[in-house]
């Protein structure tokens, strides 16, 4: 059995997810990529082998993260395939606006993608990193995980959940050796930014550099240091 670690990234075809699973594969990690749309997982996977030495060439799972039953048989495949899960990276997320007006359908999207999903790979990779005796959760919530904003009810609420979560789980996993780690940025430079309408130029929001920067610090801290969230303001919103 290979040796190297494995990381899953959800969400993995463009910004954050795509930046994180870079990393992780230049950090010598055995990169499993999850997204809906295969030809931007495809370009990841292109990148990734042209990051060339000894960097493993990634997994690629086209899905929808809402899709509980595609996503427990695809992690069943990956615990199969690789025998390890180090890393999990819930990074896939859904943006919509509105409270009043957002239709129950729509709501049961926001969670069923920034939630259950997520809950749904912890359920089947939890158990890996309790054999194994250690592994680290990331989930990628958001500034909008601790703070609520107006017009946009149902989008906090689903991230609200996610932050539940993750508290929820970094206690219970804890004494096991797994860590979990909620981030909650701000503006994040993403394609999902702007369709939420940030006011901010790109120079004024935190660069998915920055996600990167900050889960390779997680990383590299002792066993015994958990870290159980990360809140990543930008300059901006702290001066108005």
């Amino acid at each position: 059995m290979n040796d190297r670690p494995v990381a899953i990234v959800t969400g993995a075809g463009r910004g954050i997810g795509r930046a994180l699973a870079l990393a992780l594969a230049q950090d010598g990690y055995r990169t499993v990529l999850m997204a809906r749309t295969r030809e931007q997982l495809e370009s990841v996977a292109g990148d990734i082998a042209q990051l060339g030495g000894a960097v493993p060439e990634p997994a690629v799972y086209a899905l929808d993260i809402a899709d509980q039953q595609a996503v427990r048989e695809a992690a069943q495949s990956i615990v199969e395939r690789f025998g390890r899960v180090d890393v999990l990276v819930n990074n896939a997320g859904r943006w919509a606006a509105g409270i009043f007006d957002i239709s129950p359908e729509e709501f049961r999207q926001l969670l069923a993608v920034n939630v259950a999903g997520a809950l749904t790979l912890v359920q089947t990779v939890a158990p890996v990193m309790k054999r194994q005796g250690r592994g680290h959760i990331f989930n990628i919530a958001s500034r909008a995980g601790k703070v609520g904003f107006p017009e946009e009810g149902a989008y906090c609420a689903s991230k609200f959940a996610l932050v539940g979560l993750s508290e929820a789980l970094c206690k219970e996993l804890a004494p096991q050796g797994i860590k979990v780690t909620s981030l909650c940025p701000a503006w994040v430079d993403t394609d999902m930014a702007r369709q939420a309408g940030t006011p901010l130029p790109s120079a004024e929001m935190i660069q998915p550099d920055d996600l990167v920067k900050t889960v390779r610090w997680l990383l590299s801290l002792s066993p015994a240091a958990c870290v159980r969230e990360v809140l990543i303001e930008c300059r901006h919103s702290l001066a108005s």
